[in-house]
């Protein structure tokens, strides 16, 4: 009913995947598998919201609306069984302001803020630059799989943690966290009074097989110490948008954000973020799901030409979202050599790994958010290099 295969030109927008190279990298003739937005044309209902909007011709300041609110409540509650009020939904531009704004309510200078490591950038940076103590409990990776080390993750709880920043799912490992998980990670935080910070932007992501769990669901407990973040930016590709909601049910957590979401003057966010929030959450289902049938079939081919063509470089078998995790580190060469060839020999943008914590030596983040023809130049790309 798509087209995913269309190849789409973004190249001359202000596109940060293909405009921002020479920033990032440091060339402009490379192919871009980074930063994760897809390539993909956003469903047709979106694209046709914009456009009955823009047709007005006026783009005064605008608000969302309890029924683009009604949207995201009747999306939960088909695609997570998660049953939201209303009145817990907050606003913000993006996840990653939510993020530093809920460290900057939630905690005090010098308090101890945890991550699972290797993990999204943005989470180090939201701790260190508001004068936070950073602490990371790295992830095991044990058969190919990478699991919580349970008993560093509760030594450091005890030690006087405040604050826990969740990726569910985790980003860029692509392991969806399992109920028991979940459940075990909420009654320690509960058990050593930690409030939990939940980006579960890539929640509707899931890939056959896996099922994403919303941390707040597991008991009124842990919903009462949790912030879950969400948006429709990296399910619909539409993370130009800046638009994320933030659902609080605990009154004293959501008043303190709130306050602060105010005191910012963040509240009312963009008009084309509103239209498009809402139409996605209206009308986005037959779409993600073909969409994710198709990202399915791209982690398959890739799975195959790996293990048939370049068996030297692993994939870290994903459960959720676009993102690919590759192990280099059979190729014997050093992180800066494999950077070295990405670039120069293969010209392949991808994300380093070591952005990700120092548990990132030697894997690469590859996006195949994209159409099969991108994927199979990538991985031709690669196989060139290090056959």
């Amino acid at each position: 009913m798509y087209n995913f295969d269309a190849i789409i030109d973004r190249r001359n927008t202000a596109c940060v995947k293909y405009d921002n190279l020479a920033n990032v990298f440091g060339l402009t003739d490379i192919l871009p598998m980074w930063v994760a937005d897809m390539d993909f044309q956003v469903a047709p209902e979106i694209q046709e919201a914009v456009h009955q909007y823009a047709e007005k011709g006026v783009f005064g300041y605008t608000f969302r609306t309890d029924e683009a609110k009604q949207a995201f409540i009747d999306w939960v509650a088909r695609r997570h069984n998660w049953y939201v009020k209303k009145e817990w939904i907050l606003s913000s531009p993006g996840i990653v302001t939510a993020l530093s704004i809920a460290v900057r309510v939630y905690t005090k200078t010098g308090d101890k803020v945890l991550i699972f490591t290797p993990v999204y950038p943005p989470f180090h940076a939201v701790v260190k630059d508001n004068k936070r103590q950073l602490v990371c409990s790295s992830l095991k990776v044990e058969n190919n799989h990478y699991r919580i080390d349970w008993e560093d993750f509760e030594a450091k709880l005890k030690d006087g943690v405040k604050l826990l920043i969740m990726s569910n799912s985790h980003n860029p490992v692509g392991r969806v966290w399992t109920k028991e998980e979940l459940l075990r990670i909420g009654e320690l935080c509960l058990q050593y009074g930690v409030t939990i910070l939940s980006d579960e932007i890539h929640s509707d992501l899931a890939l056959p097989g896996h099922k994403h769990v919303v941390m707040a669901t597991l008991s009124p407990e842990i919903a009462d110490i949790t912030v879950t973040m969400m948006a429709p930016s990296k399910t619909f590709n539409i993370a130009g948008m800046m638009n994320s909601v933030i659902v609080i049910s605990s009154p004293e957590l959501r008043r303190l954000f709130e306050e602060e979401i105010l005191c910012l003057h963040l509240d009312l966010g963009n008009i084309f973020g509103h239209v498009t929030f809402e139409a996605a959450y209206k009308h986005g289902d037959a779409w993600l799901d073909e969409m994710i049938g198709y990202l399915e079939k791209n982690i398959e081919y890739t799975d195959q030409f790996l293990r048939q063509e370049l068996p030297i470089v692993k994939m870290i078998p994903p459960e959720g979202s676009f993102l690919l995790w590759l192990d280099f580190r059979a190729t014997g060469l050093s992180h800066e050599q494999i950077r070295e060839k990405l670039l120069h020999e293969a010209k392949l943008g991808l994300n380093s790994g070591t952005d990700f914590g120092p548990e990132g030596e030697g894997f690469f983040r590859m996006n195949i958010g994209c159409p099969l023809a991108t994927v199979k130049e990538g991985l031709e790309r690669l196989k060139k290099i290090f056959k």
